[in-house]
């Protein structure tokens, strides 16, 4: 599994991949995770407001901060 948190690095980006990172280890799943900050690749994703975060290239949030619950239901599916 391949997550990506798009965005440009401020606060709220940080705090997606945190929260990302703190759901992968109360779940014990095994994922790389990769920080997206080019607004050209970013773009190719369709995401025009960030922070976004992306599974296995699937865009399944845009534009807010997910808490980590929200993003272990997410990574459940």
């Amino acid at each position: 599994m391949e997550i990506k948190i798009l965005g440009s690095g401020c606060k709220k980006c940080n705090e997606l991949e945190e929260n990302t990172k703190q759901a992968l280890k109360e779940i014990g799943l095994d994922a790389k995770v990769i920080k997206v900050t080019d607004f050209k690749e970013i773009a190719k994703y369709g995401v025009m407001t960030t922070p976004a975060l992306v599974v296995d290239e699937k865009v399944v949030s845009k534009g807010k901060v997910l808490k980590k619950d929200e993003i272990i239901e997410i990574l459940s599916k």
